[in-house]
């Protein structure tokens, strides 16, 4: 439950603009996460969130940006729980993930900054990753299955 929450958290900040714990729990209580606000705060120190400027003199959580190779564990745990199946056409990655967490298995896929993704788009339970070439989807699905692996 809390891995899913904290897929659903990093889902919420990254497409509305929230300013305090009061207003997360709302999101995730709608998103049907029981949550109370002690919940929430740890869970937003367990995500190393923290507060930018969003203009207009408010702010917004985000998550702080790892300063190693993107290989953050809390991605990896994202996309190791939410992981599914992958295919490939040509160069097109399609992942397919538990339902409702693609969007939080693309966000991962995006910060681990692999030099051979594009860009990802993510439905509900699946995500469409646009690769560099054929031989470079290869390469991502082996560093997937890699990751994914060492996690069962």
């Amino acid at each position: 439950m809390k891995v899913s929450r904290h897929a659903k958290i990093i889902e919420l900040i990254s497409q509305h603009d929230i300013e305090t714990q009061e207003e997360l729990a709302e999101f995730l209580n709608k998103a049907g996460f029981k949550v109370t606000q002690a919940t929430v705060s740890r869970d937003i120190r367990d995500l190393k969130l923290t507060k930018v400027s969003a203009g207009e003199g408010r702010q917004k959580y985000v998550i702080l940006k790892p300063k190693d190779d993107g290989m953050n564990e809390k991605y990896i745990r994202v996309l190791r729980d939410g992981y599914d199946s992958m295919d490939m056409a040509q160069n097109i990655l399609v992942i397919k993930t538990v339902s409702g967490m693609a969007m939080a298995v693309a966000a991962a896929v995006d910060a681990m900054k692999w030099k051979e993704v594009v860009g990802c788009i993510a439905g509900d339970d699946t995500i469409m990753c646009a690769i560099r070439s054929t031989e470079e989807t290869v390469a991502v699905m082996d560093k997937i299955r890699k990751i994914v692996a060492k996690g069962n």
